[in-house]
């Protein structure tokens, strides 16, 4: 009997064997039963589908500012494993927690931009350059996303001459992330976009964590394309963004940074117009005054003076020549750029839908016709088998049937009486008798 325990001799040895044993763990639950004690110690219960636990949080270990915390909520709970020795309850001592989802999903992104930036993803040396003249953009993002039309927007307004190649991907949930690293793989492949958008609109974190994603983050580096990344609005930051050549703070603005302005395009061939005119007004003026200034110191001009009026006229024919040339070329440049956009006019696109339109009409007219005729073939074969089933398909092999007066079949000599009438049907009618 030397052994013998108190009772808070008992709960001192089994708190001390549950703190050695678990110690600090994370656990996850809904809330119920949630107290606030006038010390502001907060007392609730972490339970699942299947069981539950008692649990304390102490005022200490919450932070100003913190999630205000209460019934029925899911939270992520880092805590101590004990026992209450005033009553022998085992309980959970909380010294973190927070709501649970976004908090995890915070930690994995903050893990993985650690672990990527010690590898050297997001070092400055590896960030190619982007191209200052696009002939063709590929755009990886959801096909039905609003991102994709505001890139779509600002190309039109800014450069329409730009081909886009869009590389459509889910850009939210499970599948989203593996199908975002296999579009950038396919740009890559096809060879085709000299600059790649990854873009979506915003939302919350969770929405965003395709962009997150490890195996997006390798891709984009492994892009021999340099990349844009759009994601989301201004605030919003993604391991994509870290790892993109260059990140824009919306899908409007990476179109933005992806294409040169067209109207200052224009202005600058203009500026460059007027700037080549001046040029040769000066030369011509010089070239004057230098004619005039010889005029000038000769005594007996003569002979100089017309050698140098021709001289003269030379140069102003071949500046005049060499004017002309450059107005032709620019008007010609101009001309092509004004075909080129006229190609772009939506009524061409119109057209070719419509003939989609209507070779998908007359493929499901077909459809229908053979479907219809399928199931009339069923039908009758149906008929068939309902007809050898018959009762009256029976009459024409030769064979009746006997009625009662109230029409029931009769199977037996003793469902009838002597002088009951009774009908006979045969094949081609019907007799009626009486039972002697």
């Amino acid at each position: 009997m030397n052994n013998v325990l108190t009772i808070s001799a008992l709960n001192q040895a089994a708190r001390a064997l549950l703190e050695k044993g678990l110690g600090t763990v994370w656990v996850e639950g809904e809330i119920s039963n949630f107290t606030r004690a006038p010390s502001g110690h907060i007392y609730f219960s972490l339970k699942d589908d299947k069981a539950q636990v008692r649990a304390a949080m102490f005022k200490g270990s919450m932070r100003a500012g913190n999630v205000v915390f209460n019934n029925g909520m899911h939270v992520l709970a880092r805590a101590r494993v004990g026992i209450y020795e005033a009553r022998g309850d085992y309980q959970l001592v909380v010294e973190h927690m927070e709501e649970a989802g976004l908090g995890a999903l915070q930690r994995a992104f903050e893990l993985l931009k650690a672990k990527l930036a010690q590898e050297g993803l997001f070092n400055p040396e590896h960030k190619k350059p982007i191209p200052a003249f696009v002939q063709t953009l590929g755009v990886v993002t959801s096909p039905t996303g609003a991102a994709l039309q505001d890139i779509l927007h600002t190309l039109e307004r800014r450069f329409p001459l730009m081909r886009v190649i869009v590389y459509p991907t889910l850009v939210q949930g499970k599948e989203a992330s593996a199908q975002i690293a296999r579009a950038i793989e396919d740009a890559n492949r096809h060879g085709l976009a000299q600059l790649l958008i990854v873009a979506r609109g915003g939302g919350s974190l969770e929405d965003l964590f395709a962009f997150n994603e490890e195996n997006v983050a390798r891709a984009i580096f492994a892009s021999k394309i340099p990349v844009i990344s759009g994601v989301g609005h201004e605030t919003d930051v993604t391991i994509a963004d870290f790892v993109a050549d260059l990140r824009a703070a919306t899908p409007t603005a990476a179109a933005e940074l992806a294409s040169p302005d067209q109207a200052a395009l224009l202005h600058r061939v203009n500026v460059l117009t007027q700037k080549l005119i001046r040029t040769m007004e000066t030369m011509l003026q010089a070239q004057s005054q230098r004619l005039m200034l010889l005029e000038k110191s000769l005594i007996h001009p003569g002979d100089v003076l017309q050698r140098m009026m021709q001289r003269v006229d030379l140069l102003s024919e071949q500046l005049s020549n060499r004017f002309s040339r450059v107005l032709n070329a620019l008007n010609m440049q101009v001309t092509s750029l004004s075909n080129r956009l006229s190609l772009c006019h939506p009524q061409i696109a119109l057209d070719a839908y419509a003939v989609r339109v209507a070779n998908v009409q007359s493929r499901l007219n077909v459809a229908m016709e053979n479907v219809l005729m399928r199931k009339t073939q069923q039908l009758g074969a149906v008929g068939r088998e309902l007809h050898a089933l018959s009762p009256l398909a029976v009459l024409d092999r030769g064979y009746s049937i006997t009625l009662s007066e109230v029409g029931s079949a009769l199977r037996s000599v003793s469902d009838v009486n002597p002088g009951d009438v009774i009908e006979t049907r045969l094949v081609d009618g019907s007799v009626k008798s009486t039972v002697l």
